[in-house]
Order: C-alpha cells, then sequence, then structure tokens
C-alpha cells in the first residue's frame, strides 16, 4: 500500500474548480514533484496534503489514516508533517540553534535530547559553525537550509515543500538543487516537492508530476516524462521542443503542415488520416547545408530567419516550407546567416507521435 495517497482530491472556490479529481500514490522515502505553471493547482494540493484547507470531494490517506476528506479534516498540528514555505520564516531573534531547537521545545523534549538531535541535523545540513548567528547575518542559502534543518529535527512523516528556492538567486538555486536532494538521500522522508521550475523537479525528483488546470498531466520519473511525454503540454513545458502539426500517414508515419513527412519511433498514433503531431526536441534536429542522400527520410529544406549565439552553442529558428517554424541548437563553429536554406534532419528515433 502507498503511503500517500491523494483519492479524487477536488478544491473549489466557488465555481472555480483549482484542483480536479487529483488520483496520486506515493510510497514511502520517495522525493515527488508537483510541477506545472503557475495556476495549475500544484500549491493547492500541497495545502490540501498539509491540511491548511479542506477538500470539497475526495480524500487525503497517510499510511492508511484518512486525514482530510468532505467529512472531517485533520488539522496541520496533528499530521507529523514539517512545512517549508517560500519564505524562510525563521525567528529573527534566535540563533540558527534557537531557531532549529524551536519545534522540539514546543513538543515538551528533554534538554539533553534536543540539544543532540540539533547537533546531529546542523552537522548533516553543514550549518554547525554558523549555531550561534542570527537570520540576519546568513546568506539566503543559509537560510534556507536553517529552514530545512528545522524541519528535519522533528523527524515528520511527510516533508512538504513549496518552491523552496524561489527567493534565491541562479546560482545558490542550482547549489540548493544538490542539497536538498543530498538530504533526502540521507534522511530519505516521504516528501512532496512544489515547484515551476523543471531543472529543480529534474534534479530533486525521483517522480515527477505534471499539473494542468487542476489536473495531473503525467506522472513518472524525470527520464519518462523527458523523454516519453504523452501530451502536447508536457512535451512543450519539460525541456525545449518543436510540436510539429499534421496528420496521421500510416506505418508510423505523420504528415506535417507543407508536406513534410516524419516517421516516429515512439508515441501514440491517431487512426490513419486523423490529427495528430510530432514532438521534436530542439537538440535532436541536426542543421546541414547541403542536402540529403537520395532516398532519406525525415529530411526537409528551410529556410535560417533568426540565429542565436550562446556560446555553448548556437540557436537556430528555421522556417519550414508550409510556414512552420522550428528551433534547433548547433556546436558555435556552426555559423550560417539568417535568410540561408538550410536541410534539417529529424532523427525517426527522436520523433515522437503525440496523439490528438
Amino acid at each position: 500500500m502507498s503511503f500517500l495517497e491523494l483519492d479524487n482530491l477536488t478544491k473549489a472556490y466557488g465555481a472555480l474548480t483549482v484542483v480536479r479529481d487529483v488520483d496520486l500514490s506515493i510510497d514511502k522515502g520517495l522525493l515527488v514533484c508537483l510541477l506545472g505553471p503557475s495556476g495549475c493547482g500544484k500549491t493547492t494540493t500541497l495545502r490540501l496534503i498539509a491540511g491548511f484547507i479542506e477538500p470539497n470531494g475526495g480524500r487525503v490517506r497517510v499510511g492508511g489514516r484518512t486525514v482530510s476528506s468532505e467529512q472531517s479534516t485533520v488539522p496541520p498540528e496533528g499530521r507529523n508533517m514539517s512545512m517549508i514555505f517560500q519564505s524562510y520564516a525563521l525567528w529573527p531573534h534566535m540563533t540558527v540553534f534557537e531557531n532549529v531547537a524551536y519545534g522540539l521545545k514546543l513538543r515538551g523534549l528533554p534538554k539533553a535530547e534536543i540539544a543532540s538531535r540539533v547537533h546531529a541535523i546542523l552537522d548533516a545540513t553543514r550549518l554547525t559553525p554558523l549555531e550561534g548567528r542570527y537570520p540576519g547575518e546568513l546568506s539566503g542559502g543559509q537560510q534556507q537550509r536553517v529552514s530545512l534543518a528545522r524541519a528535519l529535527v522533528v523527524k515528520p512523516e511527510i516533508l512538504l515543500l513549496d518552491e523552496p528556492l524561489s527567493n534565491l538567486d541562479a546560482n545558490l538555486r542550482e547549489e540548493m538543487r544538490f542539497e536538498i536532494r543530498r538530504l533526502h538521500d540521507e534522511f530519505r522522508y516521504t516528501t512532496v516537492y512544489v515547484t515551476h521550475d523543471q531543472a529543480e523537479a529534474m534534479t530533486t525528483a525521483d517522480i515527477i508530476v505534471v499539473m494542468n488546470e487542476g489536473r495531473i498531466e503525467q506522472a513518472g520519473t524525470p527520464e519518462d516524462i523527458y523523454e516519453r511525454p504523452e501530451s502536447e503540454f508536457v512535451a512543450r513545458f519539460i525541456g525545449g521542443t518543436n510540436i510539429l502539426k499534421g496528420g496521421h500517414a500510416g506505418d508510423h508515419a505523420v504528415r506535417c503542415d507543407g508536406d513534410v513527412v516524419l516517421r516516429c519511433g515512439s508515441g501514440a498514433f491517431a487512426a490513419n488520416g486523423d490529427a495528430t503531431a510530432v514532438s521534436v526536441r530542439h537538440h535532436d534536429i541536426r542543421i546541414a547545408e547541403s542536402g540529403p542522400p537520395n532516398g532519406a527520410a525525415n529530411w526537409a529544406n528551410g529556410t535560417i530567419r533568426r540565429q542565436i549565439y550562446l556560446g555553448s552553442h548556437r540557436d537556430y529558428l528555421v522556417e519550414l516550407p508550409g510556414g512552420q517554424t522550428v528551433r534547433a541548437v548547433a556546436p558555435t563553429q556552426l555559423a550560417i546567416p539568417v535568410g540561408q536554406r538550410v536541410w534539417l534532419h529529424f532523427p525517426p528515433e527522436a520523433c515522437r507521435a503525440l496523439a490528438h
């Protein structure tokens, strides 16, 4: 049996349904990221798990025990969960040690046990040299580590994180992604992590749950979500991809606008002749200045409409005969001017059909 279960979970505010029939099962010890754009329902789902709000339908179960339903909701303090918010929410008049110890003091633990557990978690989070400092004397990354230590020291059944890195600059965010994953590997708490940043999700998660308009679009490992998207929304949201619209032409092929025929190595096909689409990642397309070998499949000609030098690579926008545009990346040494005609190769193994 899964440890944390969301069963047909629904939350509405008047006529607006923000979480709609969400079913999700999470095994004990996994780190699961709820990923999606603003307004997709991920933070509301987290708050339903925490008990801050009550569902209009469905239920939340932890270890087989119902903690939220339409009939009754166990309050947050009765759930043995820790939550980390976007703001660090540290007591400014308390030292690092005192902030981390606060939850244990509220639970009435003996002083010796409090000291032992706080010192252990400060060591794990690399905060021991800072234990006597106040929050105002810490960097953003250090304050976030204090928040993590405070949440972990009480040994929660479930750890909840709501956009915990959004207030950090880019370099600190990258550093803290790896820190969160390191701490999870050490303590293995069941964790639900809300983010809109796909790099955070890919770095930290065992399972990524992509949400859209209050529903779960797809759930799977980072590799599943990236390599095998099941919808246009997931393909676009996770990694850079091109979506070429067309119709199923039989034999694992899609005839796209402009009479470009692409054989697809994977995906779900519509019925013959029905509308479908092909997802191809930017980095999988090869740009060539000369035409393909005779009879070669999955080639199309086009015109360079934009070229941007980005240091590690060049980013091209290419217009196909039917007016569709695709993005492709190429090595920096391949410098093709705007307006020049080129050939594009779409490897069949990189083309994924997406049935409508």
